[in-house]
């Protein structure tokens, strides 16, 4: 697919999702289908855990759903038939053959409702926060992917990535590597964590690969007693935060300049230039 060099309108939609699936598929509808009536969006990226913020392993098992069909994916595929969207969602459980830890899957829907493609996330967080008094082992419930992908889409190149991964910038040097255009970063990152580090890596990540970000997040508290940072904004090629919504769920959304990333990566070759991976 070739992008449209006059630039798409991509969308940011930022959720408080809890543990009603039912629940949180209606707010990712209602926000959905606002990304493409009244902000003209061809495609829309869901945060990390739209469809179930869990309050244990129990929950999330409860309603991971297979490979190809479950309610989740259904709704995906309904919706961006319907309202003739892309859908970049999140992420959302699903069971992985001969693994009791689940995938945590960021799927890619086209406008039509087929599914184009799939990526896991790669990098898990397993971290401590003392001074809040917080721990996560997402290994302990979740598998890692492997595989780093690309897909076509109507913005240009799409390169999947997921919350922790963007503390990894040799992922997107590999997404680079295979063409992308732009990153999407679905997230539900912590609010300490988000207070000090999640602007300035969105911006050194298109920074360095001069290439646009797209990032959508959880905001606020969530049943689990997790507080996340919303902040779900759009980062040109430049680093220059087109647009932002700090808090409150919502949509957000910019125009990808194609052809203005195209000249700045000839002016400025710098993704020309590098020497240690090769």
């Amino acid at each position: 697919m070739t992008a449209d060099r006059s630039g798409a309108v991509v969308a940011a939609i930022q959720m408080t999702s809890g543990t009603d699936v039912s629940e949180n598929l209606r707010t990712a509808e209602r926000l959905l289908r606002l990304a493409a009536a009244e902000r003209g969006a061809s495609v829309a990226v869901l945060p990390e855990n739209f469809s179930i913020m869990a309050r244990d392993d129990a929950g999330r098992q409860a309603v991971a759903e297979e490979e190809g069909a479950g309610p989740v994916q259904e709704f995906l595929a309904r919706i961006a038939a319907a309202e003739k969207l892309w859908i970049v969602a999140g992420t959302t459980p699903l069971r992985r053959a001969g693994e009791v830890r689940l995938a945590t899957a960021c799927m890619v829907y086209d406008a039509s409702g087929s599914r184009v493609a799939r990526y896991d996330k790669i990098h898990l967080f397993d971290v401590d926060l003392p001074e809040k008094g917080e721990s996560y082992r997402e290994s302990a419930h979740f598998a890692p992917g492997n595989e780093v992908v690309v897909v076509d889409t109507p913005a240009g190149r799409l390169g999947l990535s997921v919350c922790y991964d963007m503390r990894f910038p040799e992922l997107y040097r590999a997404l680079s590597a295979a063409g992308a255009d732009w990153f999407t970063m679905p997230a539900a990152f912590t609010v300490p964590t988000g207070q000090a580090h999640w602007e300035t890596l969105l911006r050194a990540r298109a920074i360095e690969n001069l290439c646009h970000v797209v990032a959508a997040g959880q905001w606020g508290a969530h049943p689990n007693g997790r507080s996340t940072w919303g902040h779900s904004m759009i980062v040109d090629h430049w680093g220059r935060v087109l647009t932002e919504l700090a808090t409150g769920e919502g949509v957000t959304a910019a125009r990808i300049d194609i052809a203005a990333q195209l000249e700045a990566r000839r002016a400025f070759p710098a993704l020309t230039h590098r020497v240690l991976d090769r």
